[in-house]
């Protein structure tokens, strides 16, 4: 979802005619107090682009995208939302004020990607675009590699790392030209691969992108920021949603991997999927908070880890030495029937 903001009077600055572009919605806050020391007119305040993906299925209504969205325009801001689908985008439209506009987008599809971005450009101008916010991202199917097709992993690499890097590519010589941000939603298993499946590796490629992306660009003072969130209680983490994954890779595994893996593993990692719903964060504004901040602040972080999760359980994780890691992974993991 893209979103044009524009801020006004946003703490000791003058944002009015800020702008910004969304992508799916794991959005901004106001956290950031004072962050900035000079003001703006209408006429030449930064545009911040914010990229925004909705998911097909119920309930997109509830994640970092829509939250992000509605707090911009409840700030004054003018949002260019894009959306996956019409009904997203009028679900969208009737929570906020006129302010805000939206577009359809398919970021797996490059020529819906260049139409949206025409159609950025168009609304922005000459002035460039202060801000992207890239947090596409889906998480099924997931489950043991095995299990899993060229195509499985393709369905989840195509949204989460290669779309992110079109939309970005897409609008960059935009962001360049404003000297802004690049603000990209990864996850905190981009820094430890616990699970199976494309997700890991989606999110491993969206810090790898991040990271050089980064370098690149400090020799034209755009900054480039991660947001790696725990666990939270959005669509990604559904337990309806990673269970319905696990069970159809399950059904399309071959005798040989259901005889290897046996029913009681299965049963196992159903009754994982099912946890989510009471370890998962419902506090969203801890991701949103952490996406203003790296927006708004004249020095943003390279890396924000949200989420009690990600900062005590996840991150340390991530320093630990291998064969450490992958002892806690297989006392903690389901086995197989046939393990060793």
């Amino acid at each position: 979802m893209f979103a044009t903001v524009q801020i006004s009077l946003f703490s000791v600055s003058d944002w009015s005619g800020f702008w910004m572009w969304c992508w799916d919605g794991q959005g901004l806050s106001t956290e950031g107090r004072g962050q900035w020391s000079w003001a703006h007119s209408a006429s030449d305040t930064p545009t911040v682009l914010l990229n925004t993906f909705w998911s097909r299925e119920p309930g997109c209504d509830s994640g970092f995208g829509n939250l992000l969205a509605r707090q911009l325009d409840l700030k004054g801001l003018r949002v260019l939302a894009a959306c996956l689908t019409e009904k997203g985008a009028e679900q969208l439209r009737n929570q906020t004020s006129d302010r805000l506009q939206t577009v359809i987008l398919d970021v797996t599809k490059t020529d819906s990607v260049a139409a949206a971005t025409e159609w950025v450009k168009e609304r922005v101008g000459d002035r460039g675009l202060w801000g992207l916010v890239n947090n596409a991202g889906i998480s099924t199917p997931t489950a043991p590699n095995e299990w899993l097709t060229k195509q499985d992993f393709m369905k989840i690499l195509d949204v989460n790392l290669l779309g992110v890097i079109d939309v970005t590519l897409s609008v960059l010589p935009l962001v360049r030209k404003a000297r802004g941000r690049v603000v990209n939603v990864s996850s905190i298993m981009g820094r430890v691969a616990l699970l199976g499946g494309g997700y890991c590796m989606s999110k491993y490629g969206v810090e790898a992108f991040s990271d050089s992306l980064r370098r690149e660009l400090s020799y034209f003072g755009v900054k480039v920021v991660m947001i790696e969130p725990g666990y939270f209680k959005t669509t990604v983490t559904s337990p309806k949603a990673v269970s319905q994954g696990f069970q159809a890779s399950w059904n399309q595994a071959s005798p040989e991997i259901k005889e290897l893996y046996g029913e009681k593993f299965m049963a196992n990692l159903m009754k994982s999927a099912n946890l989510l719903e009471t370890t998962s964060c419902q506090d969203l504004s801890l991701v949103t908070n952490c996406m203003e901040h790296a927006l708004t602040a004249c020095h943003p972080r390279t890396r924000y880890s949200p989420g009690w999760d990600a900062k005590f359980i996840y991150l340390p994780m991530s320093y630990l030495p291998s064969f450490l890691v992958d002892l806690m992974v297989y006392w903690r993991n389901p086995r197989p029937a046939k393990a060793l």
